[in-house]
């Protein structure tokens, strides 16, 4: 690959993860066809790649694919014959304007709300977000949601299809719709933070970047709904989250988990900014899950004021939060806290009690086991655990961390 052509490449592919969610979103809105506006971006794509080394890298390259994009779209109204759409008449207005500015709207809130719609499937509803939204690819969300990506992919299918046809209107919800649709998107700004938090080694960019994404689209909401408290919470929580990375990860291939971490390591002034979030939350008096998880992060954080972790108090947030909102990660953290609470059969049949169904795959239910079998001096049954969960790690640096502690139980056998 010559130098110039090497130079447009990184270029597109550096416009592509800085805004394709935003370049999207926009088209999608004016279009009122996600199916369609992503075609034409992706057609804008292959065109940068086909010019760019021959023309040069214009200088404002989102500009240029919007643009691109924009007359993809018309030329193929042109083809079906209908100029008379709204959509068309819009984007025929600037047909022959200057190219746009790079400054255009982020429509991106506006396309997380639309794709909340209760009309779409609510299986689908996350996946069709995140990929909407901030660019996902299939292979990157099917993991996560535990299922296969031909699987994934045919739901997101028939999801566009069905905006398309049945014409959903492209329009922030009313109010007395908001409470039907802000968890779905909450849930999928989550996702997004979750998906970049556990991004394997060597991850591209646009999976490693999600974080930041995440929390500038809550803070979004927060603006849009400023009397809402779970944006609040969900933001407090990521907050909090990012507050122990350094610490999570001291040296680069290196694993600790949280309950082994150097709070001093910890970011103590993000942690005081999380904590008035949750206060704010709280003083609405319309309590839900994210404020609830972020209860939990916050007294996990608050070793570095307290010296201890209050185990007892966490454990009762998780039985209160699995009592209204069970999730597999929440029950399965639940049962670790109510063993580290000092309750420690009850925490193992916490984690029989989830259906194996639910567990073999989920990679999490596999670790806790492990711990808690060789805190009960089940050497066994913990190795067993350690395997199935090593072999379910993608992460490196977490599959290191496994495999020592495997090491560590082995070595605790007594000969007899």
């Amino acid at each position: 690959m010559t130098t110039r052509a090497a130079v447009a490449q990184r270029a597109a592919e550096t416009a592509a993860r800085s805004a394709f969610g935003r370049l999207l979103s926009w088209l999608a809105w004016q279009w009122r066809d996600i199916a369609a506006a992503e075609d034409a971006l992706s057609d804008a794509l292959v065109k940068a790649l086909e010019r760019w080394p021959l023309d040069g890298v214009p200088d404002k390259p989102e500009a240029w694919l919007l643009a691109v994009a924009r007359r993809q779209l018309l030329q193929v109204a042109r083809h079906d014959r209908v100029r008379c759409d709204p959509a068309v008449t819009m984007l025929l207005a600037d047909e022959d304007s200057e190219e746009p500015s790079d400054a255009f709207p982020d429509a991106r809130l506006k396309l997380l709300f639309v794709c909340a719609h209760p009309a779409i499937d609510e299986r689908v509803r996350i996946p069709l977000m995140l990929q909407t939204v901030l660019g996902l690819q299939v292979a990157d969300m099917a993991p996560a949601l535990l299922m296969s990506p031909a699987a994934l992919a045919q739901r997101l299918v028939r999801a566009k299809q069905k905006i398309r046809d049945t014409g959903l209107r492209f329009e922030e919800p009313a109010v007395d719709d908001l409470p039907q649709r802000l968890h779905h998107v909450l849930e999928a700004i989550y996702g997004a933070f979750g998906l970049g938090l556990d991004a394997v080694d060597g991850a591209e960019e646009r999976i490693t970047s999600l974080g930041p994404e995440a929390k500038f689209l809550c803070k979004l909401v927060c603006v849009l709904l400023p009397n809402a408290a779970e944006p609040r919470g969900l933001l407090a929580m990521m907050t909090l989250i990012d507050a122990r990375a350094a610490a999570r990860e001291p040296q680069p291939g290196q694993f600790v988990p949280l309950p082994a971490q150097d709070p001093q390591l910890w970011d103590r002034d993000a942690i005081v900014v999380a904590d008035k979030l949750l206060w704010e939350a709280a003083r609405l008096r319309n309590p839900g899950p994210f404020q609830l998880e972020a209860a939990i992060q916050s007294a996990h954080c608050h070793r570095l004021f307290t010296g201890s972790t209050p185990w007892s108090g966490i454990a009762q947030l998780y039985a209160n939060s699995n009592s209204f909102y069970p999730t597999l990660g929440s029950r399965v953290a639940g049962a670790v806290a109510t063993a580290e609470a000092g309750e420690l059969e009850q925490g193992l049949l916490a984690l029989d009690a989830i259906d194996a169904s639910e567990a073999g795959q989920f990679q999490p239910w596999w670790v806790a086991r492990a711990y808690l079998l060789d805190k009960r001096g089940d050497v066994a049954g913990a190795l067993d655990s350690y395997e199935r969960a090593i072999g379910l790690t993608s992460q490196s640096r977490l599959r290191a961390h496994l495999q020592k502690q495997m090491q560590l139980t082995a070595r605790s056998v007594r000969p007899t």
